[in-house]
């Protein structure tokens, strides 16, 4: 008889081989069904021309093209596939566009702020700054803030220069993340790096450096300039609803033991002029709540806080591979804290999330590669997809514009004429001119060069799929750099078509700004209208008083 499926019943009579889905790819028919499958979705995919409530802007902090595509094969092979034909819960959304993050050469046309700007094409043209491959600092602001910055600066126009304080003072930009607050949204930041760092700060902090973490990090002159550190921004400059992240040591006084290491000096906090930054933040908010280990942030009630702080490592956080799962936690758990306190607020929210690939330099998406280490930076764009998937089932595109992106990518790359199931970790099938093998994962430059006994060391299993290997590198560096191709954009929700072509970084800021109906769009003909229907659905006080004297009327005489 046919074999029962486990739902009791029984599986249709067909032969098992054909079950196989390597054997249904080898016929004609798979592809072209799967094909117009996909031809009938698109041909279904009307624009969402509606206002945006809620955003969430997912940043993979590294997650270039090629991170994306090994990423996706990694996440097939963890569940048991050959990996290739897996799919990201990001690359389910209908719209995309590829972002221009290199930064041009002198010459171009300068770009007027956020606030003084219109969408109009002519707006995505090159113009002057510093750096053709970008930084997290530069391209933080270009995302968030919609202008082109120099690399190493946060929330400064390109007048700014970097390590110059006097220069940030007139040149302030203001990013998508408070304008939705100065719009009654609530708003959030989640990151497995610290908060205070160049992707995150990007969305609160003007910073003529990077690098001002907090007042011992500064420079003597920038202090005396009256520059402020970046932690101090953060409890300052915008109220922020919930921030989920590491970076503890930056907010309190030096020499302060850290609760979760107070024997390690080296843990310890940080700020030379005294301030407990998280107990002014929390005196200065009602409903307020402050957490440092995952017991802490489990036991928050959603239903209980306006605003909540969760600051789980002295710095970055650990690694999804290192994490210890009882005392940290995920980007998976913290975004959905953070969605299920931001959606309270009738009038919706912004939150930012953000995975670095690498190690070193950004979220840990971007220190894993840094490090050379691709297991630790795939796992890391794995949870981040994860994170997504998990957004998508408490928001609704119905009225959230959800966008996934990179802030940059990496001289990552993984080839060698790989069979199909191949662990995207391994070796290629063929040894390498020198009689040695090599892996699939290379980097451009990075630590993992290395030279001994005159050659490069052959590469072997199961070495290779250690989540601490260092796949090797073409050209000694101490830390593996950022590359300057495009990266892509993913976005799904209301106005999500304006993400389409190849567009300059910056225009994301815009995009969303416009869709949701925030500054300097918040006076379009389609915000406008928008406003005028909610506020026609709601009864005036003069129809309310005509409406209470009714019933009023019909009680005295049914008396």
């Amino acid at each position: 008889g046919a074999p029962e499926d486990p739902q009791g019943g029984q599986c249709p009579c067909t032969p098992p081989a054909l079950l196989s889905p390597l054997d249904a790819e080898k016929t004609p028919g798979y592809w072209n069904k799967g094909a117009r499958r996909r031809l009938e979705l698109a041909l279904a995919l009307q624009p969402a021309a509606e206002q945006a409530k809620n955003i969430i802007l997912f940043m993979g902090d590294g997650m270039g093209l090629s991170t994306m595509s090994a990423a996706r094969i990694y996440k097939g092979q963890l569940s048991g596939g050959s990996g290739e034909e897996s799919v990201l819960a990001m690359e389910n959304f209908p719209h995309m566009a590829l972002a221009k993050v290199g930064m041009s050469v002198p010459g171009g046309t300068v770009l007027l702020p956020l606030s003084e700007t219109q969408l109009d094409p002519s707006c995505f043209q090159t113009y002057t700054i510093d750096r053709q491959v970008p930084d997290s600092a530069g391209t933080g602001t270009a995302y968030l803030c919609g202008v082109k910055a120099n690399a190493k600066t946060l929330g400064l126009s390109g007048a700014a220069v970097y390590g110059k304080c006097r220069t940030t003072f007139g040149n302030e930009v203001d990013s998508i993340l408070h304008r939705a607050r100065l719009a009654g949204k609530s708003v959030g930041i989640v990151t497995t790096t610290r908060v205070q760092h160049a992707s995150p700060g990007a969305a609160y902090a003007h910073s003529a450096s990077r690098s001002w973490y907090a007042d011992a990090n500064m420079p003597k002159e920038a202090l005396r300039d009256g520059c402020k550190d970046i932690a101090y921004q953060l409890v300052h400059n915008t109220d922020i609803n919930v921030i989920l992240g590491g970076g503890r040591m930056y907010m309190t006084p030096r020499w302060t033991p850290d609760p979760e290491y107070p024997e390690d000096p080296d843990q310890n906090g940080t700020r030379k002029d005294g301030r407990d930054l998280i107990s002014e933040w929390l005196s200065t908010k009602q409903g307020a709540r402050y957490v440092w280990d995952k017991k802490g942030l489990d036991a928050v009630e959603d239903d209980s806080v306006s605003h909540l702080m969760g600051l789980f490592e002295p710095k970055d956080m650990r690694y999804e591979l290192n994490r210890n799962t009882s005392t940290d936690p995920s980007i998976v758990e913290m975004t959905e804290k953070a969605i299920r306190i931001l959606r309270r607020n009738p009038n919706g929210f912004f939150l930012f999330v953000e995975d670095d690939c690498v190690a070193c330099a950004g979220g840990r998406i971007d220190h894993g590669h840094h490090s050379g280490r691709a297991k630790q930076a795939l796992m890391e764009a794995v949870m981040l997809d994860r994170a997504v998937a998990q957004a998508g089932e408490l928001t609704s595109p119905s009225d959230t514009l959800t966008v996934v992106t990179a802030d940059h990518s990496h001289v990552f790359t993984f080839g060698g004429n790989t069979p199909r199931g191949n662990s995207i970790f391994g070796l290629a099938p063929k040894k390498a001119k020198d009689k040695r093998a090599y892996t699939s994962i290379l980097y451009g430059n990075g630590p993992g060069y290395s030279i001994r006994e005159g050659g490069r060391p052959a590469a072997s299993l199961p070495a290779a799929e250690d989540k601490d290997y260092r796949q090797q590198a073409a050209v000694p560096l101490e830390t593996e750099t950022h590359s300057g191709e495009d990266v892509v954009v993913l976005a799904q929700g209301p106005m999500a078509h304006l993400f389409h072509g190849v567009q300059e970084q910056h225009y994301i800021a815009h995009a969303m700004a416009y869709a949701a109906c925030l500054e300097p769009y918040a006076t379009e003909p389609r915000c406008r209208a928008a406003r005028r229907a909610s506020h026609g659905t709601q009864c005036s006080p003069q129809t309310l008083l005509t409406l209470l004297a009714l019933c009023m009327a019909a009680l005295m005489v049914g008396g």
